[in-house]
């Protein structure tokens, strides 16, 4: 994890310091069961919960020990009989590290989802206040990078919106995949600890219960939920590269929000450059990065290995936090992105009306001329356009070939800019309601 992308509510959330108030819990709750259930005396587990709550966790006394132990769980434990007293031999009966290791991960995974939904659902609000606000803007619409036909730029923002809502929906399924804790202590059995421990765990965690673990949850669904936040990632990325393109010096469609005192370049003065959507792209391949990890922890040995553990280390923090702050900066770049309405005219109007060729097309094959003949027709016009700089209208007017089908009125009609805006609204209502 890189300070310079992350914002404190995510990292917290990774901190050693909340890893081991989990664990902790985890184990309290477990107690508290098992009291229930009259394995352990019930004092006990009052006791323990009482002396866990007011407890600081001594993180650098637990690194210390588990200098000697080689086993970060049972330096935990050992650190916890230090101030917990003979209560301590009830903490722990039946359980295998994986039984708090994982269900932490989870619990963590989970407050992280939390944070994410909420830094989409602030995306979202961002898209729909600039959709609406540019419903109407005329822009030209490209494929391959090459003027096609027009569109608003109302719509480029609601498509935005409609793709960043279906990844609310599926991280809200991730979330949802990865919500389950596992108390079934060595080799997934139940053998040392009974099942109802574990649905207690469960309930209190607000979690579900692992519907089987070989002593460990099973990976494949970390892998559906890193592989959500890669997904996450590229819609980033593909909204970050429509916003670089369009910030080129020779479109100018849009602009980065340039602050004062900004410095673009420490060579070129005039410079004002998308950094900050360049930087969502970066961010937006690491994130992806993390999906391959994930996929590879899937195949453990047997019951289990901790092949996954190191991995998970990195993942888990990495690419919650990382993800995190690419989403609060992407809204930032959308609430206060610079649109130019004017340059968006000039580039529509820039191959002078090649962008009609289709509607020309369609009216000389509904006249009866056969598609191959009527696309001969328009595209000899257009390449005068497009190489001569010529007025694409002008010649059609000129081109006795059209005039035989078409009159002026009808050609010129052909040339009306609203005909290619008049679903907006059905548009609109399909993705917003």
């Amino acid at each position: 994890m890189i300070t310079r992308y992350s914002r404190p509510e995510m990292v917290a959330i990774w901190s050693s310091e909340t890893k081991y108030r989990i664990w902790f819990e985890i184990e309290a709750h477990a107690c508290d069961a098992m009291a229930q259930l009259g394995i352990i005396p019930k004092e006990a587990a009052k006791t323990i919960w009482e002396k866990g709550a007011i407890a600081k966790f001594n993180v650098s006394r637990i690194n210390e020990i588990e200098t000697i132990t080689k086993h970060d769980v049972i330096a935990f434990l050992t650190h916890l009989a230090e101030f917990m007293g003979p209560e301590s031999r009830f903490i722990h009966q039946g359980m295998t590290s994986s039984d708090i290791l994982d269900t932490t991960l989870n619990v963590q995974l989970m407050r992280a989802t939390d944070i994410l939904l909420q830094d989409i659902d602030h995306l979202l609000a961002a898209l729909k206040k600039r959709a609406f606000e540019h419903k109407e803007t005329i822009t030209i619409g490209r494929s391959h990078g090459i003027h096609a036909e027009p569109t608003t730029f109302g719509i480029k923002f609601a498509f935005a919106y409609a793709e960043f809502a279906r990844c609310h929906k599926r991280l809200l399924t991730a979330r949802e995949e990865i919500s389950t804790c596992a108390i079934s202590g060595a080799v997934g059995t139940f053998a040392n600890i009974d099942p109802r421990v574990e649905k207690y765990v469960a309930k209190a965690l607000g979690m579900h219960i692992e519907t089987i673990s070989t002593q460990v949850i099973p990976r494949d669904r970390h892998a559906m939920f890193f592989a959500t936040l890669g997904i996450i990632a590229s819609s980033i990325e593909r909204l970050a590269i429509e916003i670089r393109h369009l910030q080129r010096t020779e479109v100018l469609e849009v602009e980065e929000y340039f602050s004062s005192g900004q410095k673009g370049s420490s060579a070129m003065p005039h410079k004002r450059n998308p950094v900050l959507t360049e930087n969502l792209t970066g961010l937006a391949r690491m994130v992806r990065a993390f999906v391959i990890p994930a996929m590879e922890n899937v195949a453990l040995w047997h019951e289990r290995d901790i092949s996954h553990s190191s991995v998970e280390r990195y993942i888990g923090p990495d690419a919650t936090i990382t993800l995190d702050f690419a989403l609060a900066r992407l809204t930032s770049v959308i609430e206060n992105l610079i649109i130019y309405p004017e340059n968006m005219k000039k580039n529509l109007n820039k191959f002078c009306g090649l962008i009609y060729s289709q509607r020309v097309l369609l009216a000389l094959t509904q006249a009866g001329t056969s598609r191959e003949d009527a696309y001969q027709i328009v595209q000899r016009n257009a390449m005068k356009a497009w190489e001569q700089g010529k007025n694409f209208l002008e010649e059609l007017l000129r081109d006795e070939d059209v005039l035989k089908i078409l009159s002026e009125a009808e050609l010129r009609e052909k040339f009306d800019l609203s005909y290619h805006t008049k679903h907006v609204d059905t548009i609109f209502e399909r993705v917003f309601g």
